[in-house]
């Protein structure tokens, strides 16, 4: 089972209607949906592949992976008293026990804290970026040379 939360205090709400705008598409593959943001979008960002399955403006968005990610579960984007919360629950299956723990969580965890600065620059908070790992450096590196 996968648990993965991340929770940044940030002013204001609203930002989970911004999730496209504020992602960090000059770091991470662009997250492109089909749609406007709402139920029944269909999208992702590189090889993640989801769809909405919930939306409450303002307030919450969650998408489901699709099947051929080797993961069957959730993420959710939500306001949260005095910030923003992202929740990655599911059960990896195949090939995804294997890379969650070695590659994807960390390329994850990265992806999810440069997207919280986004928020918080939004709001207009000072932020000093968060610092990629040695690990997700050497990851990024090998899927550059490998693409």
């Amino acid at each position: 089972m996968i648990r993965n939360v991340h929770e940044r205090q940030v002013p204001g709400d609203g930002w989970v209607d911004r999730v496209v705008e504020l992602w960090p598409s000059d770091r991470w593959p662009p997250l492109v949906l089909d749609r406007p943001l709402g139920v029944g979008a269909d999208g992702g960002h590189g090889f993640v592949r989801y769809r909405c399955t919930a939306h409450e403006p303002g307030r919450r968005v969650e998408f489901a992976f699709a099947p051929s990610l080797g993961v069957v579960g959730t993420h959710v984007l939500e306001v949260v008293p005095g910030g923003v919360r992202h929740v990655l629950t599911g059960h990896p299956n195949g090939w995804m026990r294997l890379w969650w723990p070695l590659a994807v969580r960390w390329l994850h965890d990265a992806l999810i804290e440069d997207l919280f600065d986004n928020i918080a620059v939004a709001a207009a908070q000072r932020v000093r970026p968060a610092r990629w790992s040695a690990w997700v450096r050497l990851l990024r590196a090998v899927a550059r040379r490998v693409a």
